[in-house]
């Protein structure tokens, strides 16, 4: 299997180019007031050599969108509308993949709960909560579904069932860990893999936004089993009470860390929070 490019920070980019991120929507908030400046990114990751856009859905969530004012099928539509945006920029390029983004149930909570995994509901109200939007993205016309950032087990239980009750749906399932071994609620990576091991609508399980200085053991941890999709951030924290990021970012060269990546075992490779096209087109350069 060649190593597949994906994007990299889609609300990062948005900043670069003016967006204001700074409420609890996040680079959902675009999907309202300007969907345009989405397609641009999407886009822009193209041009740098990206095959994967991921959607802007990962903060989308119908709850959220009420909260603001919308009726339900007003929310559904923005949902609708990331894949759209993600498909038109896909198009426009010539091809490539459209990845729904499903984002954790900390997302929504907006307090940075997707970095601890300490969540106030239980596996089984986790798959009540996830389902309306599944069922959106599953039906929306994207490739396949990115279930990404997900510190913990129980949410990852919970996404394992909600795959198993639509087997026309492909996924990724893309995991925020603490170091190079344990997702952020402790839980050892390889167990919560274990969870889609052999399931064959499950493409590819790995790390995203996570620094990237782990990203090598844990992808000697996932070796061997399903294909490994990486797509680390810059190393900096998140400060959920700010909203803002803290620390310096991971001293590597994207490119040539992309190619130790893929030497390592994976197979798909691309940035999360802090990476810009600069980032994809160094990793498109080194991997290609």
């Amino acid at each position: 299997m060649s190593t597949i490019v994906m994007d990299g920070g889609l609300s990062t980019h948005l900043e670069t180019l003016g967006a204001d991120l700074s409420d609890e929507l996040w680079s959902a908030r675009l999907l309202l007031e300007d969907p345009a400046l989405i397609r641009r990114v999407h886009a822009d990751y193209f041009a740098a050599g990206a095959t994967v856009a991921t959607t802007a859905s990962y903060q989308a969530t119908l709850q959220g969108f009420v909260t603001r004012g919308l009726d339900v099928a007003g929310a559904e539509r923005l949902i609708r509308l990331s894949v759209e945006l993600a498909a038109q920029a896909r198009d426009e390029a010539g091809g490539g993949l459209v990845a729904a983004s499903v984002g954790p149930y900390g997302a929504f909570l907006a307090n940075g709960a997707e970095y601890t995994g300490d969540y106030d509901l239980d596996e089984d109200a986790l798959l009540d909560w996830h389902r309306p939007r599944w069922e959106i993205l599953g039906s929306a016309g994207a490739d396949l579904l990115a279930c990404e950032t997900i510190p913990s087990y129980a949410e990852a239980r919970a996404l394992a069932r909600l795959i198993a009750e639509t087997p026309s749906v492909k996924a990724w399932v893309s995991f925020s860990c603490r170091d190079a071994e344990r997702l952020n609620d402790g839980t050892p990576i390889v167990q919560a893999a274990a969870l889609f091991t052999g399931n064959p609508q499950v493409v590819a399980v790995g790390v995203n936004c996570t620094a990237p200085r782990h990203i090598p053991g844990l992808i000697a941890r996932l070796a061997g089993g399903l294909p490994v999709v990486v797509y680390p951030n810059s190393g900096e924290s998140w400060d959920a009470v700010n909203r803002r990021w803290l620390g310096l970012a991971d001293p590597v060269e994207y490119g040539q860390a992309a190619k130790e990546w893929q030497e390592a075992g994976a197979s798909m490779i691309g940035g999360c929070c802090r990476t810009t096209p600069e980032h994809i087109r160094q990793v498109h350069a080194h991997l290609s």
